[in-house]
């Protein structure tokens, strides 16, 4: 049984331009590497109403026993002008010691990480090491997130497959790798708010009633700042940001019907959606007038309070690297929203610093490194016996 090197398959995943919701062979790429190693790989396509249809892959190895998952995505962001790139963006190309392309840093890597650490600890151990090991990897991650992980998840409880814990490849470390291991993310509410009145000219406001200065005066309402309160034991304060103020009015002499405004909220374990969804339009109300207001919850915050799991994770990094990482609940969302409502998970991956971007790149030695720390996981999560 040889693993696979995660270099020349980060390579060949990047080499496969996944832009959501294109999958462009990547998942096939993957199940060629698993599948020599004993893996079964299950295909699980999706779709919704208003949605592009989505490829997953769902692969495991073992049929009972303590079941470990690594959770990722294949699918990637558009690479905005290629022109603006070093190198072209789905090549893969290796320079300066670094991998360059997109997905390179978010998340391809750490997928290919994922494979060679089973297939390292599957060369040491066998088959039969007592337990059993899963990917789930989404091709559906950077857009609506309708269509994977949480399908997938759905899917595997309905026939009664249990993950025990779960770790998220997502790219989580600060400056080093395993610096940081995420241990919940906060929540997200997004708002909209419609102000209506009465359309006039502004030679006669009397006979009009302008929306906008109570649009402003709702939104001052939400507070001076930013952040909404003071933090709580495992995360930094909620915080509120209005994104956009529309009116669409092109004339300066007409006072217009109406004004809208979106706004989003980031929020701790302090709050819940309905908690905010009561806070908001107490202050709105408070103003007074007539409005319409909508609110979309994209995730709630939660914790993966540390204990079991994030002690041998954070020991798998230490072992390996020498530091011991620091918990946090930093950032934006992830799939692991998806995934706590199944088992314990953390999110462990590469450092950021390049995700999203132009010339998105990752040093080869960090993703060896990585592949190293979640074989020595492997290694603490099914300790050979005697």
């Amino acid at each position: 049984m040889t693993a696979p090197d995660p270099i020349a398959l980060t390579q060949a995943l990047i080499r496969c331009p996944s832009v959501t919701p294109a999958d462009a062979g990547a998942l096939a790429v993957l199940a060629a590497a698993l599948e020599p190693l004993g893996f079964r790989c299950e295909r699980m396509r999706f779709e919704a109403p208003g949605t592009a249809p989505i490829d997953n892959l769902y692969a495991r190895i073992g049929n009972d026993g303590a079941h470990l998952c690594f959770a990722g995505h294949t699918d990637v962001v558009p690479p905005g002008d290629k022109a603006r790139w070093r190198f072209p963006p789905f090549e893969g190309r290796i320079a300066e010691g670094r991998i360059w392309g997109r997905g390179a840093c978010d998340m391809k890597s750490a997928v290919a990480a994922f494979a060679a650490a089973a297939g390292r600890f599957l060369a040491a151990r066998g088959s039969e090491f007592g337990g059993s090991i899963s990917l789930l990897v989404t091709g559906d991650e950077e857009a609506e997130a309708v269509n994977g992980t949480v399908k997938m998840l759905r899917a595997l409880a309905a026939r009664g497959e249990a993950i025990d814990t779960c770790i998220v490849g997502e790219p989580s470390s600060s400056e080093a790798v395993g610096d940081t291991i995420k241990i919940g993310r906060r929540g997200s509410l997004t708002g909209r708010l419609t102000v209506r009145g009465v359309q006039g000219h502004v030679a006669y406001p009397h006979k009009a009633d302008n929306p906008l200065p109570r649009l402003v005066r709702m939104l001052a309402a939400l507070g001076p700042g930013p952040e909404i309160d003071e933090g709580s034991a495992h995360f930094d304060p909620s915080t509120l940001a209005i994104t956009t103020i529309d009116v669409g009015n092109p004339a300066a002499n007409v006072i217009p019907a109406e004004g809208r405004a979106t706004f989003n909220i980031r929020f701790n374990d302090s709050w819940t959606a309905d908690k905010l969804d009561a806070w908001i339009r107490e202050r709105f109300d408070a103003v007074d007038g007539d409005y319409a207001l909508e609110l979309h919850s994209g995730a709630d915050s939660f914790l993966t309070a540390p204990g079991e799991l994030t002690g041998r994770v954070a020991g798998a990094v230490e072992r390996v690297t020498g530091r011991r990482p620091a918990f946090s609940t930093s950032g934006g969302t992830s799939d692991a929203r998806f995934v706590k409502d199944y088992a314990p998970v953390v999110e462990l991956g590469l450092v950021n610093a390049t995700i999203h971007k132009t010339d998105e790149n990752v040093p080869v030695e960090e993703i060896e490194t990585l592949a190293r720390i979640y074989q020595a996981v492997l290694e603490d999560s099914f300790p050979e016996k005697g």
